[in-house]
């Protein structure tokens, strides 16, 4: 009843891991496999290591978090030991689905990363939409459409395997359904959609200065699933590639949102802060009682359904 597929990589249900600090370790990812997630994303990583910015990196403010990580990571050498290590199958004996997020600055950088994993993982996710990235990653790919396009060619020009390639993209353009569009004539597998709001800032007001190192990170949470929905159901109407949402998600009714919008699939990350690992099976039940409920069969049934009132 749960099953969704996406580029021909089939997900026992549309409950998966965001990119983020839970994927930093295969022992996490593991975990959260176990815990009752269709799917899992890893944390972004990049061809060379990157130590990111220093503490403190995340905020809590009205409506979610705002982290500014700045993208560190071990560098892909270090995180294939990680990858190696994902189980194959959860505690149930199901199929478990490992994305790896992967960034870089330019279109040599993300070709290597996918020659060096590609033969580890189930799928890849570009990272072209951290608002809170180094000078020339994240963002500032995603914001050119131009740009978009050719990293996501090079990329499919790239793999030995045909592997599926997500674009992740950012909602801080004028217009988001151009660099979708690029991504869809570049040949993207997928859209993931949307990456944190912002940059935004808090500030202590005792120490009257702002609370990040950064300064100012990109925001996530509740607050910006209304944005993320709007983005999902424009580009249910405009691509015809899958659409994973993620913003805001906290229960299934967000989920069901997502699906109605158009989207295949979901994932979850700030939210884990606040409920803990549990939120994948309580979600998982609760969204089956609500199919049942509403004699839906299939996920299939779901997606897009807002489209047709």
């Amino acid at each position: 009843m749960l099953k969704t597929e996406i580029s021909g990589i089939n997900f026992e249900n549309p409950l998966i891991l965001a990119a983020g600090v839970m994927g930093s370790n295969a022992s996490s990812l593991n975990w959260i496999l176990d815990s009752g997630a269709g799917g899992v994303v890893t944390k972004s990583f990049s061809q060379e290591p990157n130590l990111g910015y220093s503490n403190p990196t995340t905020v809590a403010v009205e409506g979610g978090i705002l982290n500014a990580i700045g993208l560190s990571s071990p560098g892909v050498q270090n995180f294939k030991k990680e990858l190696a290590l994902i189980n194959k199958s959860n505690k149930d004996g199901q199929k478990n689905i490992a994305i790896a997020s992967i960034y870089g600055s330019n279109p040599d950088e993300f070709s290597n990363l996918v020659h060096n994993i590609e033969n580890d993982v189930d799928m890849i996710e570009l990272n072209v939409s951290c608002p809170h990235a180094m000078s020339g990653c994240g963002a500032a790919i995603g914001q050119d459409p131009d740009l978009t396009y050719e990293i996501v060619k090079t990329v499919k020009n790239a793999s030995s395997n045909n592997i599926p390639i997500l674009a992740k993209l950012t909602p801080n353009v004028t217009d988001l359904m151009e660099i979708a569009k690029s991504a869809e004539k570049a040949e993207a597998d997928g859209l993931t959609l949307i990456n944190s709001l912002g940059p935004g800032m808090k500030i202590d007001i005792d120490a009257k200065k702002p609370i990040l190192s950064n300064k100012f990170g990109g925001m996530s949470g509740p607050a910006i699933k209304p944005i993320a929905i709007r983005w999902v159901y424009d580009a249910y109407e405009n691509c015809d590639i899958p659409i994973i949402g993620v913003g805001g998600i906290s229960n299934y009714k967000d989920v069901v949102e997502f699906i109605y919008a158009g989207a295949k699939a979901t994932q979850i990350g700030t939210s884990i802060m606040y409920e803990g690992i549990e939120i994948f099976s309580k979600i998982k039940n609760d969204l089956k009682n609500f199919m049942q409920k509403n004699e839906f069969n299939s996920i299939d049934e779901m997606i897009g359904y807002s489209h047709k009132n």
